[in-house]
């Protein structure tokens, strides 16, 4: 029978960039408690709190593992019942099984008034079992898209923090689709896809909805420590219609400045968004399409007026030459910032074959589309993040 285990948890825990111990259990947090009491948004509280890229690995002989967790279920007012959040065990780097934790928290969201409602509910308990005998690396990657409280994990054999692997750690940001929406697994998102691919240790700072220039934000990505860092800019910033064309191309520079102050010499690959139709020319803000909504799928529609691009409203088009102009401006003086065109990863010959089914995220097909193609651009040979070769003595 499994039994409790004495390694603390928060020994565990990797891809969080903090751990918050409640009465409930531990929380893994994607930004430090400083920007957390800095954030007034609801949206980017629950974006952090769910921990897209944060897993449990340990070694051990187990072939039983118990993990008590608190999950947040969501409920969109009027939208057709979401589904329980997926946890992916891998075992020496392979995933061997899934599941999921019924029960727990309920936030209730009204996407038309942005009201948020909450109800505490019961741990629940995620059980694999099968496993292979013998010593192996042991992986559980928490749900990317389920606020989980860690409350227990259980085995039938004593578990061990694992060893150190020597890889390098990527530190990426972005927005929701970085953060996996639409995704089907937590190693499903395309970050994790490309991180697997490319051999590296990921922190995934991105967020649904949050991805906003924020100063708490590049202050946390300035603090965590990285060998290779990306930022992916600019959906956000236009379905929020947070700001205009004189006010992005200073907040850029100001953010990778902010970033710079703690990784002065890493590469920096600086992203632009992915194509997304509803946005390519018209402005923000973005609105849930309340005819999808009655038909009972999930849907969103751009409200925006595309002549108002003239007057500086920020289109994708314009952030991506907003992002081109900054990279090319600072790259004379920082020699590790790079530029990677989002449609590159997806664009316009993508959307036949790849739609995206609410206008604006990709389903998870698309996601292991990206994941690959990212890992190409990125990790492969003379690409920004390829292994530097060791200089020979001579």
């Amino acid at each position: 029978m499994p039994t409790l285990t004495e390694t603390p948890l928060e020994d565990l825990v990797r891809g969080a960039v903090e751990l918050e111990r409640t009465e409930r259990g531990l929380v893994p947090h994607r930004l430090p408690a400083r920007a957390r009491a800095q954030n007034t948004d609801p949206q980017l509280a629950m974006a952090e709190s769910q921990p897209a890229g944060v897993r449990l690995a340990f070694r051990t002989a187990a072939t039983v593992l118990e993990l008590d967790t608190i999950p947040t279920k969501r409920v969109y007012v009027g939208a057709p019942p979401r589904p329980d959040g997926v946890y992916d065990l891998v075992v020496d780097g392979e995933p061997v099984a899934r599941g999921s934790a019924a029960g727990g928290d309920v936030l209730t969201i009204d996407m038309t008034t942005g009201a948020f409602g909450h109800e505490a509910g019961a741990p629940a308990t995620v059980r694999f079992d099968g496993l292979a005998a013998g010593t192996k690396d042991v992986e559980v990657w928490l749900p990317h898209d389920e606020t989980t409280v860690l409350v227990a994990l259980r085995a039938d054999a004593p578990v061990a923090p694992p060893d150190h692997t020597g890889r390098r750690t990527w530190l990426h940001h972005g927005s929701s689709i970085s953060h996996g929406s639409n995704a089907a697994t937590p190693t499903g998102t395309w970050p994790v896809v490309a991180a697997r691919l490319g051999g590296v240790e990921l922190v995934n700072l991105g967020f649904g909805g949050g991805a906003l220039l924020d100063p708490f934000t590049a202050r946390a990505l300035r603090d965590t420590p990285a060998d290779l860092v990306s930022v992916k800019i600019g959906i956000n910033v236009v379905n929020t219609d947070l700001m205009r064309r004189r006010a992005l191309g200073p907040a850029v520079h100001g953010f990778l400045d902010t970033i710079r102050e703690g990784h002065p010499e890493v590469p920096l690959l600086v992203v632009t968004p992915l194509r997304c139709p509803l946005h390519e020319d018209t402005p923000g803000p973005l609105a849930p399409d309340l005819a999808a909504l009655a038909e009972g799928r999930m849907g969103f529609v751009a409200t925006g007026d595309p002549a108002d691009a003239a007057a500086g409203r920020l289109t994708l088009r314009v952030v991506r030459e907003e992002l081109a102009r900054v990279v090319a401006e600072r790259t004379a003086s920082d020699p590790h910032l790079h530029l990677l065109e989002g449609p590159e990863l997806y664009g316009e010959p993508d959307e036949a074959e790849h739609p995206l089914p609410d206008g604006l995220h990709p389903d998870a097909a698309t996601h292991l589309l990206v994941g690959e193609r990212f890992a190409g651009r990125a990790f492969g040979p003379g690409a920004p993040f390829a292994p530097r070769r060791p200089v020979a003595d001579h």
